[in-house]
């Protein structure tokens, strides 16, 4: 991590460019590897809702398997992540990969029944977080400071151009033959597998065997981490709050573009204009504020960035016509763009190496829950008051929300500290490893069995 703090601290006022980060090969592998996955799941979600509503004729059921999705991360998100700190994360991208190409083509067999379905896809998407916890965790590892923001900023922006495409295609797709799209998934798994395997150098796992203890006991340090640290804690509420009600106008969409509805933008359209404005906000706001916006300027708008995101949305109160609505998630998911990859690059700073697959476990479970929980409770308020009136008045509870949070933002000395401490625990990590290294190479039985017949304690825990 000193290499990261070095790199910001060497160009303050240069952003890094594309090319920089293109031109590591590893990164290369993972991005192609990640959109190919990316793709390949949202095609399947829209084809499986599809697949299920034919099978059964349930409106319920159909939803349902839209939904199994999310289960994984509500029911042992961080537990799951928290596995790929105990495996070379290659390993763990790889045989996750693998996993779901075998369940994804089992689903796609003909006629299976509709629960058989639903527990495939459900057994698939486990795979998901601790895959998701070892690409995260793998990132800094092959990028550094500035290089590190604009790569996670790319790969946010790509995620959300793929939900675009992928549900295009999926629908499309899944009108004529749902089992296509599924294979194709499935396919989609199997590249991502060979891109990381020969693409990605192996390395040892974050936490060798000796210092593992209960994996309960390995998750709950993941937050206490993150919640314990004043600066990870800051970046957390950030990140919570501006997904708090970023993602309502896309939740909320389909009830909303049947209520405004007209002859020339008939509700279908609408729906699909408003749910698609927030990922194409997010795509131009990734892509100009990561490239065109110096290091250290990034850092200074990340809060007004924050404010602004639920601000946007407070003039839906005004009941505007799905085009403008549209033009303020796409304006809100700009803002968020411009706070999100900022804050993870920040967050990666402040963080122990040997945490970085926990610690996401917990931010990427406390998204998906906080997300699915602003929908619902939207949701059930949009059936007692107008959906303008709800998401005007949620978004100014955000705007509040946000100043809050801005105003409580740890200031510079501390974010320094936190920022140099993990850096030297970093440092002292490294240095236990090459000594460990070296003890084991100079020791004249490395790599002998001991005369029991198993491995050498010495050897098997050290880093291969």
């Amino acid at each position: 991590m000193e290499a990261t703090v070095s790199d910001e601290q060497a160009s303050p006022d240069v952003p890094a460019t594309f090319r920089e980060v293109f031109g590591q090969p590893e990164y290369r592998a993972i991005f192609a590897a990640s959109l190919l996955s990316w793709v390949g799941d949202y095609l399947a979600k829209a084809a499986v809702t599809v697949l299920v509503y034919r099978e059964s004729e349930s409106i319920a059921l159909s939803a349902a398997a839209f939904a199994v999705s999310y289960l994984p991360w509500l029911a042992g998100g961080p537990l799951l992540a928290a596995l790929a700190e105990r495996y070379p994360y290659r390993r763990v991208m790889v045989v996750c990969d693998l996993v779901r190409m075998t369940l994804m083509a089992l689903i796609a067999v003909p006629h299976a029944p509709v629960w058989l379905i639903l527990a495939l896809l459900f057994a698939t998407t486990l795979a998901n977080p601790p895959s998701q916890a070892a690409r995260s965790a793998l990132m800094p590892t092959i990028l550094s400071g500035d290089r590190l923001v604009v790569a996670l900023s790319l790969n946010a922006s790509a995620g959300q151009a793929a939900q675009v495409v992928g549900y295009l295609l999926g629908a499309a797709v899944a009108a004529v033959n749902p089992t296509v799209a599924l294979l194709a998934n499935a396919a989609t798994f199997a590249a991502s597998a060979v891109l990381v395997r020969w693409g990605v150098r192996d390395r040892a796992p974050a936490m060798s065997a000796a210092h593992r203890s209960h994996l309960l006991r390995e998750t709950a340090e993941g937050f206490r981490i993150v919640f314990g640290n004043p600066v990870l804690r800051a970046i957390a509420v950030l990140v919570f709050s501006a997904m708090l009600f970023s993602i309502v106008p896309e939740g909320l969409a389909a009830a909303w573009a049947g209520e405004r509805a007209d002859a020339r933008l008939g509700s279908g359209p609408a729906q699909a204009l408003i749910m698609a404005a927030g990922p194409v906000g997010f795509i131009l706001g990734g892509l100009l504020v990561g490239r065109a916006v110096a290091p250290v300027r990034r850092l200074a708008l990340m809060r007004p960035l924050a404010v602004a995101a639920p601000l946007v949305l407070v003039p839906a109160l005004l009941d505007p016509p799905p085009l403008v609505v549209a033009l303020l998630a796409a304006a809100c998911g700009f803002a968020v763009a411009g706070v999100l990859p900022t804050a993870n690059g920040l967050f990666v700073r402040a963080l122990p190496n040997g945490f970085r697959a926990r610690a996401f476990g917990v931010m990427a479970t406390g998204m998906q829950v906080i997300q699915g929980a602003a929908v619902l409770v939207t949701g059930l308020f949009a059936d007692r008051f107008s959906i303008p009136v709800v998401v005007g008045v949620w978004s100014a509870a955000g705007v509040l929300l946000m100043l809050v949070a801005a105003l409580r933002w740890p200031d510079g000395a501390t974010v320094e500290a936190a920022v140099a401490e993990a850096s030297r625990a970093n440092a002292g990590e490294a240095t236990d490893r090459d000594a460990s290294r070296a003890a084991v190479g100079a020791h004249p039985a490395a790599g002998r069995p001991a005369p029991d017949g198993r491995p050498d304690e010495r050897t098997a825990a050290a880093p291969r």
